[in-house]
């Protein structure tokens, strides 16, 4: 009895440390060559004087190459999912991945929350509200997990993984989970309005949307992007 006993805690405890999964079959979004399933924010294309494909990853066309700055979404939408993707930033460089986002005559983080991709030690929001809007955080909102993560500095890849399942959302940065919580719980709302979206009509009110990668202005580069849910 005492085995069993023991089993079961030990059960208990692995089941509470495993990553949450959305279920389905994985969508290949960019696997170095091919893209499918992105396009255009606000448009029914994939933005090539956005962002182009180079060396195995997808990148930003900067202003100063002559691009025009443009964030992509997923075509489908999703209201149970799992997403992941590489990513790797230039010296200041800044950008994120939005979730549930409704598209609108207005930028995706007016719908959707972000999840913050930076180069923390020279980017000013690396220390602007510190830790709220560093690499990995629910950006403006929940810093939590920031201070000791796994990060990889500019110029190095760092694997990032968001789950949303039964509104239970996780951030994970490189294998670690680093934040956890409950859409529309009063807690995210509490957070709302202390954040700079408390004004936004619309911030996080959607059940269902869209996934949407920045194009902040800088070069930032992504590889490895995967996605599966409902």
């Amino acid at each position: 009895m005492k085995k069993i006993n023991v089993l079961l805690v030990g059960a208990s405890f692995l089941a509470l440390n495993l990553p949450a999964q959305a279920e389905g079959k994985w969508i290949t979004l960019f696997d170095g060559e091919k893209i499918r399933g992105l396009r255009g924010y606000g448009q029914k294309v994939f933005p090539e004087k956005s962002w182009k494909v180079e060396n195995g990853t997808l990148k930003t066309i900067t202003r100063g190459q002559g691009g025009q700055p443009r964030d992509l979404v997923t075509t489908g939408s999703y209201t149970d999912f799992e997403f992941e993707c590489e990513w790797k930033v230039s010296p200041r460089g800044n950008s994120g991945i939005m979730y549930r986002v409704k598209e609108t005559n207005r930028p995706a983080y007016f719908t959707g929350p972000e999840m913050q991709v930076l180069d923390d030690e020279r980017h000013p929001d690396g220390k602007a509200n510190f830790p709220l809007r560093t690499a990995g955080s629910l950006y403006d909102m929940i810093g939590k997990g920031m201070k000791k993560k796994k990060y990889n500095k500019a110029g190095e890849w760092n694997k990032v993984r968001i789950v949303c399942k039964d509104n239970d959302v996780e951030h994970w940065l490189n294998g670690e989970k680093l934040l956890a919580y409950k859409w529309g719980s009063d807690e995210v709302t509490a957070m709302i309005k202390k954040s700079k979206f408390k004004n936004w009509k619309g911030f996080m009110q959607e059940p269902k949307g869209h996934i949407a990668i920045q194009h902040h202005g800088e070069e930032v580069w992504y590889r490895n992007i995967r996605i599966r849910g409902e």
